[in-house]
């Protein structure tokens, strides 16, 4: 099989990527409208995670925040988002690329994306979809009307598939 240089499975989730950043970015400035809420699963190792050094230890692989009753100063830009959450009632600053995360969910509308790939894909990150073989071509021959005739209207339903 022929190596995707394309990298469709980056392409899509960078696609949705920007689907969290717009939600993310209505909610920093509307503020959380209706039952929307979030949970969002992110890489803690991930270049440009920004989280304090006790929930690293705690957290050394991955971590999932709730924005929904108590954040604060929530930021996003093209590349991440910044918010603040309490932690035993301790106030931390969060910063979280969009790279970082795995997983975002609004359970208030069950709605979820899962990203599959790292954040820094090696050369061949997807594997390949399974597509059924091409059906065979078929060649249907074309009357070419005599040159003295004149033009004639030919109906393309008769070369469609049914």
């Amino acid at each position: 099989m022929a190596k995707d240089r394309l990298h469709y499975g980056r392409l899509v989730e960078d696609a949705l990527r920007t689907v969290v950043r717009d939600v993310l970015k209505r909610t920093a400035k509307e503020g959380l409208l209706g039952q929307h809420h979030f949970y969002i699963t992110f890489r803690t190792g991930d270049p440009g995670v920004e989280i304090a050094d006790y929930l690293r230890e705690r957290y050394p692989t991955e971590m999932t925040i709730v924005i929904q009753h108590q954040y604060w100063d929530l930021q996003v830009d093209d590349e991440k988002l910044a918010v603040s959450l309490s932690f035993n009632n301790v106030p931390e600053r969060l910063v979280i690329p969009f790279r970082a995360i795995k997983v975002f969910a609004d359970p208030g509308v069950e709605f979820g994306l899962q990203f599959t790939l790292e954040s820094e894909p090696a050369p061949a990150e997807v594997a390949p979809l399974a597509l059924p073989p091409a059906p065979p071509a078929t060649v249907t021959p074309i009357e070419r009307p005599a040159a003295e005739s004149s033009a004639e209207v030919v109906s393309l339903d008769r070369f469609r598939r049914r």
